[in-house]
């Protein structure tokens, strides 16, 4: 074999791959720390922590397996911080004469590495073997289909794989339980405690200080509580199914200021890094589920499974079918700067200090504080999605462009206008009060749309139907807003607007 140099990407940790089924001279590995990536977006420090971690413990094992590694830390003096840049150093040190790497899950490297040539080497692209349909399947199922429906796409996936299926037919005759997964939390009911890992980064943590990498959050080096091992994220998948899978489906939606996890299986950032695959995390959850029916409800294992195989999957593919115009698609031409409190936490609307706050402590939120708290006054506020999109790829752990941007420029702000979702996705104050226990001791009102202390979501939401009326009125699944809104009396409706562009004018201050 030819002296072969195969590239790990820090999301491609996938211990499972066949790359490392067997040994061999002739074959090096190579995984690096770099600026290219610490600062392409203003990243939150436990994220490039967790990743850096990550990697460092991959490094390790394929040690121990016997495999060759080249691993560059972010300061080592061979580094320049260029992927391409590190490669042709190494190709020429060590005489390569074949580069292999795996499909990067990134657009912007994806490109970086398909036009990279590196003295006319051999090149061999490999899959991650990770995803559980190629995005060529993808577009061959929606091939000639007017709208990219979620529902269909997960019912496909259903039976692709015979996930909680009996034949071509759902295991209970219903598809989906959504509806049955979005109660709150009952008072006094107290979630259990999150798993956590309570690990000392003091090194990382201080290389990260040292080479003055700008980062956003907080994190205690001495006791950093994320996975970032195989063997970790496997116990952590045990915890979720055996202590929150019974509880899962039907606080999914549920938010709370004192819990900041629920029961949320918290394992995107390992599913995201490769430590664990899709289909093992969901035979796993099934195969409890199928050992504890009289325990655990069908809903509560259907919601989990649609989050992973139906749209965790079907976010992919739509980022690969659409991609590069969709980080570029600002369907309401929205223009407005993300308010400084987003990078601080310090607002009076007691629901985006808490999900804000969260998400600078823990760099988590779960999708509902995500979708109707943060995304939902984005919307509303007209932010520009570029803005959006740089905060949510930066802030949370599990972020990496493929996942976060068909979440954040299409479910959250409907920028790429309908492709994800079949409306916008907003609320006034009521949705949020129905599904969290923020609104009780909030400095704002939230039964009240005008005047002292009124809710900003109350005008806002009204505010963002009357600006974007020609662009929404004729959406079959927003009529009802719009036939509200009109049996208003014009007094009403004008102190409403006027209430909103007050509130606006001063969003820095809310």
């Amino acid at each position: 074999m030819k002296r072969t140099l195969r590239l790990i990407l820090g999301d491609q940790l996938n211990h499972q791959h066949s790359w490392y089924s067997a040994t061999n001279e002739n074959v090096f590995y190579v995984i690096m720390e770099m600026r290219q990536e610490t600062d392409y977006v203003n990243h939150h420090i436990q994220k490039i922590i967790a990743f850096f971690t990550a990697m460092r413990n991959f490094s390790a094992y394929l040690h121990t397996q016997g495999h060759q590694v080249i691993y560059l830390k972010l300061d080592d003096e061979n580094n320049t911080q260029s992927l391409t840049k590190n490669l042709d150093k190494i190709i020429q040190e060590l005489d390569i004469e074949a580069f292999e790497y795996q499909q990067p899950d990134e657009y912007r490297l994806s490109e970086m590495l398909k036009n990279y040539s590196p003295n006319n080497l051999q090149t061999s692209l490999y899959a991650t073997e990770h995803f559980m349909i190629s995005p060529a399947e993808f577009d061959d199922f929606f091939k000639g289909k007017k709208t990219f429906l979620m529902e269909n796409f997960y019912r496909m996936m259903r039976k692709k794989y015979g996930i909680l299926m009996e034949g071509t037919e759902p295991l209970t005759g219903q598809w989906n339980y959504d509806a049955d997964n979005r109660k709150k939390l009952p008072n006094n009911h107290r979630p259990i405690e999150p798993m956590t890992f309570e690990k000392d980064v003091t090194e990382i943590y201080e290389l990260l200080q040292n080479q003055e990498v700008k980062t956003i959050g907080t994190v205690n080096p001495k006791a950093f509580i994320w996975t970032t091992s195989r063997e970790e994220a496997l116990q952590l998948l045990e915890f979720f199914v055996e202590n929150c899978l019974e509880n899962f489906g039907n606080y999914e939606d549920a938010m709370h200021p004192s819990y900041w996890s629920i029961y949320h299986s918290r394992l995107s950032f390992a599913m995201n890094s490769k430590l664990l695959s899709p289909l093992e995390v969901v035979s796993r959850a099934v195969k409890f589920w199928e050992d504890n029916q009289g325990r655990i409800s069908i809903s509560q294992i259907e919601g989990f499974v649609r989050q992973i195989i139906g749209w965790r999957e079907y976010m992919r593919g739509i980022y690969w079918n659409k991609m590069p115009d969709y980080e570029t698609l600002n369907f309401f031409n929205h223009d407005r700067k993300l308010p400084n409190w987003f990078w601080t936490g310090e607002t009076k609307m007691n629901c985006l200090k808490h999900s804000v706050g969260q998400s600078l402590d823990y760099a988590y939120a779960h999708h509902i504080q995500r979708l109707m708290v943060t995304g939902n006054f984005s919307l509303l506020a007209g932010i520009h999605p570029d803005q959006v999109d740089e905060w949510y790829l930066g802030i949370y752990i599990d972020a990496i462009q493929w996942a976060e941007i068909t979440n954040t420029r299409g479910m959250s702000q409907y920028a790429d206008g309908g492709i994800v979702g079949s409306k916008p996705y907003v609320s006034s104050a009521n949705y949020i009060d129905k599904m969290s226990s923020y609104c009780g001791t909030c400095f704002y009102d939230k039964s009240k749309k005008v005047g002292h202390k009124a809710c900003p979501f109350n005008s806002f939401y009204w505010d963002f139907y009357d600006r974007h009326a020609d662009k929404l009125a004729k959406n079959p699944r927003i009529g009802m807003a719009y036939v509200t809104w009109n049996k208003m009396q014009p007094e009403q409706k004008t102190a409403i607007l006027e209430q909103a562009e007050i509130y606006l004018n001063d969003i820095e201050n809310l």
